[in-house]
């Protein structure tokens, strides 16, 4: 017996309200796969605005986020 032929058989013998629970579940199920896209890049939505980040502004606001960050834990 095959997944498929084991839920529908298992189906038959529920409730109509518990058959919908079902079918809800399915489709979020399929609904939660679905939505694993490829993100956009960002790129795209602020294109119009004429922002350009450089790997020399990354490398700014790294250094003033971690810049007092300690760099040896003492024991």
């Amino acid at each position: 017996m095959t997944i498929e032929q084991a839920v529908l058989e298992n189906l038959r013998q529920l409730q109509p309200e518990q058959q919908q629970e079902v079918l809800n579940f399915v489709q979020f199920l399929r609904q939660k796969s679905d939505r694993k896209q490829p993100r956009r890049s960002l790129y795209g939505l602020w294109s119009d605005l004429n922002i350009e980040i450089t790997a020399a502004d990354l490398a700014e606001a790294r250094e003033e986020m971690w810049g007092n960050f300690p760099r040896e834990f003492p024991l």
